[in-house]
């Protein structure tokens, strides 16, 4: 009996051990394993052994990428101006055994090295080329980042600034500067649209002008040429039909009521040639004897 108790026994130790020696590492995942409290290795992702009793595994450390948004973070400007800036920190362990070792807490050394990097940066420039110079300050971000953090097994992907706010009474100006520089340009927008619409309107009524004023030079050109064929057609006419003195007189008198006629006449001059077409009348119907 004593020897089953025993036996029991000796199982049971040497399943504990079993169960104790295993470590099973989740993917994106590494184990730090101290053996009697220096660095003995780095556990993989998978089924690890130890040693129970002498190894110890510390808190898994996470290689994934991370991001932290760090806290707004008061900077005084060149122009002696407190503005508020935030940035955001894209990082991933690469070393798990510098990252458990080489520092006690790389998010708060890598929170200030931003805030120390920012005030030096953003300490040498103006409000205008701080609000204006985001990629300049992400750049000097991200050169001092990696060389402080590549001895911690940490490695900066990205640097990047959420918002630049200056403080209330430099907004406020800034609104108003930037609501007059709008009502600027939309009055200079209106009055150019003005002046083009003026244009275009001028320039239509010169068109319409000339346009009108060709027309109707054409108009008068067609016309005396249309009097001019008239005439040629009755003086052929007249050559044709070759008339004699007496028909010529009568269709002279014939045209002396036509002259008569005229409304703004006030003194009628009676030609020199009538004597002589009434006489030729007269001879026209003088019996002949």
């Amino acid at each position: 009996m004593a020897l089953l108790i025993g036996l029991g026994v000796i199982v049971l130790l040497a399943l504990l051990i079993t169960v104790g020696s295993i470590r099973i590492i989740p993917q994106a995942n590494a184990g730090i394993v101290e053996r009697l409290g220096k660095y003995h290795k780095t556990l993989e992702p998978g089924l690890n052994l130890i040693v129970p009793g002498i190894d110890r595994l510390r808190p898994l450390v996470d290689l994934r990428e991370k991001v932290v948004s760090f806290p707004p973070q008061p900077v005084i400007t060149e122009d002696n101006l407190v503005v508020s800036i935030d940035t955001v920190i894209y990082f991933q362990v690469t070393n798990p055994k510098s990252a458990t070792y080489e520092i006690e807490n790389y998010i708060q050394g890598i929170e200030q090295l931003v805030v120390t990097t920012l005030r030096n940066s953003v300490g040498g420039l103006d409000l205008e080329k701080a609000l204006t110079s985001r990629d300049h300050i992400n750049a000097i971000l991200r050169g001092v980042l990696d060389e402080a953090t590549s001895k911690w097994g940490v490695r900066v992907n990205r640097v990047e600034i959420k918002a630049i706010e200056p403080p209330p009474s430099v907004q406020e100006s800034m609104e108003k500067q930037m609501r007059a520089d709008r009502d600027k340009r939309a009055a200079i927008l209106t009055a150019e649209g003005e002046k083009q619409s003026q244009i275009l309107r001028a320039e239509g009524n010169r068109q319409a002008d000339i346009l009108r004023a060709e027309g109707e030079a054409q108009a008068r050109v067609i016309n005396a040429e249309g009097e001019a064929t008239a005439i040629a057609k009755v003086f052929d006419a007249i050559h044709a039909a070759n008339p004699d003195e007496k028909v010529l007189a009568y269709k002279y008198l014939e045209q002396l009521p036509v002259i008569a006629n005229g409304t703004a006449s006030k003194l009628w001059i009676i030609p020199a040639e009538l004597s002589g077409a009434a006489s030729s009348i007269i001879k026209a119907f003088k019996p002949q004897g």
